[in-house]
């Protein structure tokens, strides 16, 4: 037996070869609390870390950390204490054990405190030593002001510095925060040694500490809050102070804080909506803590007592819940009848629910069928969920759905797995099949098949913790994963039980040779064996996953751009209409001064002037414009949410509801958005006949005849159909008896191939009592084949990787019964699938006889099926016909093969599938040598992809609008285009430009070229050669695209449709809207201007994440065409009459100042001021958001009525010049007049021109509305009645005995109309030289 110190030394050197032993063998990291919860054991009363040892180790550390609760630790005061036992395996009675300070890491705290790399208490688990050459670490005395002294000198600066000094200098030792660049290594079921992101998802745009920062330089970014803010500011200099500070300063705060109150709740929105899947409850399986080594039993017991009496301190818990405790880390039971827990060879998984957001790497998470996978997870084991219970069976595999609590004999509890598998389940499980469903990752409806790895489908479910993965590093790639697994084999285990074997009576360890060791056994991982995040599980069976990468790690967040802050263009475009506002100002209050004469005065110079100027013009740009803008948007939104022909229709950003009314691209998804994920087959096509509709009953007739077999004797087998059967027809002596006997067998031929040329999988589901099949694939058009069979009268019965059986349903009997001997999926790059079938002639039969029939079946698309099939003259001219009505064509064939004919394709198929090189294109030459030539054509299958409600329409009418609509999908090119062709997205006849494939960047320049000629045209391109125009050819590509009338993209990722979107905008600079209902889509919802998601059958992300989300495709043209135009047109009036309120107080000041020899004397002061923009005005005018010029139907009749919003004449600089006129001349009229007919100075012509403005303003209000609405009537009359009932309350501004004269009323009357009737004749008289569009669609 070889020396300690040649083990150690040979330990070692295997420890030393693999990076990932040293970094798990060197590294201890404290599992968060909430990791053990189980049992009642609440957050923070007991944290536990194993460190769970392999094979090659040999030894294993076990991590305590006895940690107070939240709030007894700020009433202590001091950081949670926490004690460290290292058990080292082999080693004495006398443990080494120390206080850790701060919660790191042992090799952390032997640098702080000292200790040189190379001693005893340094963290090398990997070298056995004497324990009784230990000495005590710093600080280990016992006590409270010991531990705190210990405490603040691991707190001290230089304590920090020290850590950071050695966290920046990455080692085995310590520790480290996760590369993305890095490989990692996983163990399963513990702790990793490398800190991980947190599994949380987050689609909000602010965090706590950026929400004031950054919404405060987007509303300061805007030149109107910023001109108010230097205003307000201006207001604290005593020589520019004019009336009173809060009357510059409160509107402003007002402003302010409602823009940041929506952005606040639309946040808070996102956040509640991101804590509800956070909070989704995960089943984790959790290994029982293991400890190794034996202490005596004075020892072990003072040391329980400690751990109880620090406990009921802290956590005053029962002594129940302590004894729960301690056998959840795996300590003793009972102490008084001197077991051990720890000394168990093997502990039991204990399964404990735990939130998704505390999933952490490593983690083996338990999956049902409909269960989104919270994270990237590898899979470890698939098994049937109808487990029988019985005994174990010599399969001797724990199921995991039967871990159950136990009570053993003497009381403890303990966790128990049975063994429930019988021989067939057995079978199944061994295949490790699990299905799921990536539409929401990628938005294909093809369930995907996904396997367990074998090394761990085989292993018992508790010991998986005996497993680790080796992953590469975090990666957007949906479709590559690289990666091993390792697994302790069972001489591991045997070895690991010798090593912990009790010592001997001398103290010495009973240590085994790990040379004895084979290892461990080690399988490649692929994308096979993984699911992705946010995908759904979709077998009826329990998954077994390990998490790999989490949180924003994962496939599905690295796919997702970041959320960010909307703004609509007409914010911009009033932006820069405030700008111009402010430059008038400016020159304004400078002209003034300058007919002063520039002169230095007495009292102040000519910059405080102009100043002063700036100030009293302020009104110009008025402030109330933002409120009266966002209050807009609040109603049109109310509007959105409560119209009952958009049910159920959100409204998630409440600031770009006229953004609606601007859009020129939609960008759609195709799978759940367009269409509703339900296949359907609608025809079938034999060559002289076919059926659809209504004649599937005779399809059905045929079948019946086909598949009746005679009833067996007694004892007798039965018999069953095979191709080569006889047709059974009705006995008749008509002369069409041939022809339909023909037609019949042709008929039966072409039903069987497809009941069995697929890869369909039945699986029977019990709900309520009944029992239901259902089918499971990974193409839901093989699903809509296999129940059309099943409708006409031929089911599949039972399938498994080497059998396929089918009965009839009208006699319920067994009928067919074929086995697999090859099987040939599909791929996008072959577009067919193929099988080779053995057909059995005896129900009995397990095996064949030499007269058993061989056939090969295979489908395909008919672009590659047509040099496979025998010559025919029908079928390109039918598949170009289903092709037109938008269905999926598939092509099945089939050819006879002798066994001399399969054994020698066997052999060949054998013999190239063991190549090195070139093996892919091998294995297909010899598939099309002997199976691939010369395939009798038996017919052509028309696949429907169901269109979502009144999509045809609404496609139609978003053109007609002038709207530019592409489709991006992650689907097929095949399903595309016949999607494409059956939304009407293509128009009949249309040319589709097929780009696919592209490798070379001169066949993308010939494309290109191509398409420059070719405008009309619509394009379908795949991803691979998007990516490659993108790259070489982006300015030109764009350029063209945005000319067609249609671009459908498929094969799209995530990224690329975001990309696309963000290109669009940036090169037409015009307003794009997306549209889908996938996870897949949020990046391209999230990077439009618009984002719009549908409430989907799959889930509800995109939904979440967008702007406006809404149930159906259907419900679109209405959010557009009526609410999007009303939206827009009424933000464009009501920014102009706020405008033209400013404006013209502005004037009026302007002319008082004129008249006043040019000194900076308000006009209007205190009230009259805010009272003019508030009570006296502001209800007309915000009125006006209920004004409309057509009504729903004419705008969904007429829709054109849209396409002139994107011009954006409602408010452009031409609308804005034609108010500042209007401003300028009423402004003038009144006030010159009021100073011309009353006086220059004095009450009296502050109420004779004051009062005009009011009417004024109403008015104009009143000549601006199209359609009336019971509330401008009420908030009219309401507010002409309430200025006049508040001038009795004015008599500091207005000479009270004069407005009651009537030399105020006439000349009251007398201005008005000089103000008001030429700008409304002048109106009319536009109107009727060039009428408006909507004045045309009404014929007025």
């Amino acid at each position: 037996m070889p020396t300690s110190d040649e083990s150690s030394k040979k330990i070692g050197a295997r420890h030393s070869d693999s990076d990932s032993w040293t970094n798990l063998g060197n590294s201890a990291t404290a599992v968060k609390p909430e990791s053990f919860q189980h049992e009642g054991i609440s957050r923070g009363d007991f944290q536990s870390t194993e460190r769970h040892s392999s094979g090659r180790r040999g030894f294993g550390r076990f991590q305590t950390d006895l940690s107070t609760r939240s709030g007894m630790r700020s009433n202590r005061g001091v950081d949670e204490s926490i004690r460290l036992v290292d058990y080292q395996r082999g080693g004495g009675d006398d443990d080494a054990s120390s206080l850790a300070n701060d919660g790191s890491y042992p090799g952390r705290r032997s640098r702080e405190s000292g200790l040189q790399p190379g001693s005893i208490a340094d963290d090398v688990p990997l070298l056995p030593h004497d324990s009784s050459e230990q000495e005590p670490l710093k600080g280990h005395a016992r006590g409270f002001w010991p531990r705190l002294n210990t405490w603040f000198s691991s707190h001290s600066l230089w304590s920090i510095f020290q850590r950071q000094r050695i966290q920046s200098k990455p080692s085995a030792e310590h520790p480290e925060d996760h590369e993305l660049t890095a490989i990692r290594t996983v163990v399963v079921g513990h702790a990793q040694a490398t800190r991980y992101p947190a599994n949380v998802v987050s689609n909000a745009k602010y965090t706590p500490w950026t929400f004031l920062p950054v919404t405060l330089y987007n509303e300061f970014s805007f030149f109107l809050n910023l001109y108010f803010l230097l205003v307000a500011l201006s207001q604290i200099i005593p020589a520019l102070r004019i009336g009173y500070l809060s009357t510059y300063v409160a509107p402003l705060v007002f402003v302010l804080s409602i823009t940041l109150g929506k952005e606040a709740m639309d946040d808070l929105g996102r956040r509640r909506r991101d804590a509800e899947a956070n909070a989704e409850g995960y089943t984790v399986l959790l290994p029982r803590t293991e400890r190794s080594g034996r202490k005596s039993r004075t020892r072990r017991l003072r040391s329980i007592q400690k751990e109880d009496d620090l406990l009921r301190k802290r956590s005053e818990v029962d002594g129940t819940k302590l004894q729960k405790e301690r056998l959840l880390e795996g300590g003793m039971g009972d102490p008084g009848d001197g077991t051990d827990a720890r000394s168990k060879q093997q502990q039991p998984l204990l399964e404990v629910v735990k939130k998704s957001r505390d999933l952490r790497v490593g983690d083996i998470v338990k999956l049902r069928k409909g269960q989104r996978v919270p994270a990237d997870v590898v899979i470890l084991g698939s098994y049937t969920n109808d487990v029988p219970q019985q005994e174990s069976t010599a399969v001797g595999r724990g199921h995991p759905d039967l871990l159950e609590m136990t009570e053993s004999s003497d009381g403890q509890r303990e966790a128990a797995a049975t063994a429930s598998l019988d021989a067939n389940t057995a079978v199944a499980d061994l295949a490790g099949e699990t299905f799921i469903r990536t539409d929401q990752l990628d938005g294909e409806t093809d369930w995907k098949l996904r396997l367990a790895s074998p090394l761990t489908q085989t292993l018992d479910v508790n010991g998986l913790t005996k497993v680790e993965i080796v992953a590469g590093k975090p990666e957007r790639s949906i479709s590559r994963f690289i990666g091993t697994i390792k697994v302790s084999n069972d001489s591991d285990r045997h070895m690991e039980r010798d090593i912990s074997t009790p010592h001997g009576e001398d103290g010495s360890a009973n240590r085994t040779k790990l040379e004895d060791s084979p290892g461990v056994l080690t399988g490649p991982l692929t994308v096979d064996n993984t699911a992705w995040a946010n995908t759904v599980i979709a077998s009826n069976s329990i998954t077994l996953a390990a998490v790999v990468y989490t949180g924003p790690q994962t496939r599905q967040a690295m796919s997702t751009s970041q959320s960010r802050s909307k703004t609509g263009l007409l914010e911009y475009e009033i932006n820069s209409l405030t700008k111009i506002l402010c430059l008038l100002t400016l020159s304004l209050s400078i002209i003034l001064v300058g007919l002063e004469r520039i002169e230095a005065t007495e009292d102040q110079k000519w910059y405080i002037t102009v100043m002063r100027f700036l100030i009293l013009f302020s009104t110009i740009i008025p402030i109330s414009l933002r409120v009266n803008l966002d209050m807009g948007k609040s109603v049109y939104s109310r509007f959105i949410e409560k119209d009952e022909g958009i049910k159920g229709a959100i409204v998630r950003t409440s600031t770009i509801p006229e953004e609606l009314g601007r859009v020129e691209y939609l960008l759609s998804d195709k799978t759940g958005t367009l269409t509703q994920n339900d296949m359907e087959l609608k025809k079938v096509h034999l060559g002289t006949v076919s059926y659809a509709n209504e004649a599937m009953d005779e399809v059905a007739s045929y079948i019946r005849q086909a598949f009746r077999v005679a009833l067996p004797d007694a004892n007798g087998p039965t018999t069953l159909v095979t191709p080569s059967s006889a047709h059974h027809a009705p006995s008749t002596s008509t002369s069409a008896t041939r022809s339909r006997r023909e037609i019949g067998s042709r008929v039966r031929d072409l039903v069987l191939a497809l009941a069995l040329c697929h890869n369909v999988t039945p699986t029977t589901e019990e709900s309520d009592g009944t029992s239901s099949t259902t089918y499971q694939a990974s193409s839901p058009d093989e699903i809509a084949i296999v129940k059309w069979t099943e409708s006409v009268g031929l089911r599949l019965s039972y399938r498994d990787r080497k059998m396929i059986v089918l009965q009839s349903t009208d006699t319920g009997r067994e009928v067919v019964r074929a086995r697999i001997l090859e099987l040939f999926p599909f791929t996008s790059e072959g577009k067919r699938m193929g099988i080779v079938a053995e057909f059995l002639e005896d129900a009995r039969s397990g095996t064949t006889d030499g007269g058993s029939e061989i056939w090969f079946y295979q489908k395909g698309a008919d672009t590659v099926m047509s040099s496979i099939v025998a010559a025919n003259d029908w079928l390109e001219e039918e598949t170009s016909n289903m092709a037109r009505e938008g269905l999926r064509t598939l092509v099945v064939g089939r050819k006879k093969l002798s066994m001399a004919r399969y054994a020698e394709f066997a052999s060949s198929y054998k013999r190239a599938s063991l190549a090195l090189h070139g093996r892919d294109n091998a294995m297909a030459d010899v598939i099309q040598t002997y199976l691939e030539r010369d395939l009798e054509l038996l017919g052509v299958t028309g696949v429907e992809d169901k269109l979502q409600q009144d999509v045809k329409p609404s496609i139609e009418l978003l053109r007609n609008a002038g709207i530019k609509i592409w489709m991006l999908t992650g689907d097929k090119v095949e399903t595309a285009r016949c999607v494409a062709v059956s939304a009407r997205l293509v128009a009949r006849g249309q040319y589709i430009h097929t780009i696919t494939k592209l490798k070379r960047v001169d066949a993308a320049q010939d494309s290109l070229e191509f398409l420059r000629g070719k405008t009309d045209a619509s394009l379908l391109i795949d991803g691979e050669s998007l990516a490659l125009l993108l790259t070489h050819f982006r300015d030109t590509f764009i350029s063209l695209a945005v000319l067609l009338p249609t671009v459908i993209a498929c094969r799209c990722s995530p990224t690329q449709k975001a990309e696309i979107a963000q290109l669009i905008r940036a090169h037409t600079k015009k307003r794009v809207c997306c549209i889908g209902d996938g996870g897949n889509d949020v990046s391209m919802i999230q990077a439009a201007d618009v984002g719009v998601g549908i409430v989907g059958k799959e889930g509800r992300q995109a939904s979440l994440a967008a702007d406006f989300s809404i149930e159906q495709f259907c419900h679109l043209p209405k959010l557009l065409v009526w609410h999007g135009r009303n939206s827009y047109k009424r933000s464009a009036k009501l920014a102009q009459f706020v405008i033209h309120r400013g404006l013209i107080i502005s004037v009026c000041q302007t002319m008082f100042s004129i008249a006043s020899k040019f000194e900076p004397i308000a006009l209007y002061k205190d009230w009259l001021l805010v009272g003019y923009a508030t009570v006296y005005t502001m209800a007309p005018v915000f009125s006006l958001v209920l004004d409309r010029d057509v009504d729903e139907g004419l705008a969904k009749l007429y829709p054109e009525l849209y396409k002139e919003l994107k011009e954006g004449r409602s408010l452009s600089y031409r609308t804005f010049f034609i108010w500042v006129a209007v401003s300028i001349y009423q402004g003038s009229i009144i006030q010159g007049l009021s100073q011309v007919l009353v006086e220059v100075h004095g009450p009296r012509m502050v109420a004779t021109s004051f009062t005009i403005l009011v009417i004024n303003e109403l008015i104009m209000v009143a000549f601006a509305i199209t359609t009336w609405h019971p509330v401008m009537i009420l908030s009219l009359l309401g507010t002409a009645v309430v200025y006049f009932a508040s001038i009795p309350f004015l008599g500091g501004y207005f000479d009270l005995m004069y407005v009651v004269s009537l030399a105020f009323v006439w000349r009251v009357v007398a201005v008005s109309a000089i103000a008001l009737v030429p700008p409304y004749l002048v109106k009319i008289a536009g109107r009727t030289l060039k009428p408006p569009s909507y004045r045309k669609v009404q014929a007025v």
